[in-house]
């Protein structure tokens, strides 16, 4: 334990929230089975307009007509940013909580539906596709988005605790720090979700769109 503070401090705070753990991993795998079954709602019509911009996209991406990647690495990061802050905002102002869970559910919803209508769309090639472009940030992003709605959910918690129990509730001021210091460092974390984003998945999209192409 002394040896290793940083997984001492992990482990001890993954035992003490393993059921909001739980329960958000849950509500997230729920968006992202409900945005998959959307796919499956939309008419002929809606499914064919989605695949007409798509194409246009990706002959923008195999010919290098895209935003350059500092672009797209700001807009990713400032997306993703707004993302994380509008939690963090929510878990201190305790009515938030369901709004919490919400984008939670939400951002389940966004994956499950661009995976589904890719492999929908374009079978084994669609799944290729969406493993290159939507896969890598957020390998990082998901469990970014999990930790903060935990941690921001548990906050709101501590909060009604602290609101409803006259005697041994914690200080206000250091919860707000550590809530405030866990939001700093999940947004270091989203530099490497956007760097993928910007500079990594563009190539791979690049040479898969080009290995279809040629099939």
């Amino acid at each position: 334990m002394r040896r290793h503070p940083v997984k001492s401090m992990i482990a001890v705070h993954m035992r003490e929230h393993a059921p909001v753990y739980l329960f958000v991993i849950v509500l997230f795998l729920m968006g992202v089975i409900f945005g998959a079954i959307v796919v499956n709602s939309l008419n002929f019509s809606q499914k064919q307009d989605l695949y007409y911009y798509l194409t246009q996209f990706f002959g923008q991406v195999s010919k290098g007509n895209i935003a350059s990647a500092h672009d797209m690495f700001q807009q990713s990061y400032f997306h993703n940013l707004k993302y994380v802050a509008l939690m963090w905002v929510l878990g201190i102002s305790i009515i938030g909580l369901p709004i919490i869970l919400i984008l939670l559910f939400l951002k389940g919803v966004v994956v499950g539906f661009t995976v589904g209508f890719l492999v929908n769309q374009m079978g084994w090639q669609g799944f290729l596709l969406s493993f290159v472009s939507v896969m890598p940030q957020n390998l990082i992003i998901i469990p970014a988005f999990v930790i903060m709605g935990v941690i921001s959910v548990s906050f709101s918690l501590q909060m009604v605790r602290n609101q409803f129990m006259k005697r041994g509730h914690e200080p206000i001021f250091p919860m707000i720090m550590r809530y405030t210091m866990a939001m700093m460092l999940i947004s270091v974390s989203l530099l490497v979700s956007s760097s993928l984003e910007a500079y990594v998945s563009p190539l791979f999209m690049k040479q898969v769109i080009e290995m279809v192409g040629h099939k």
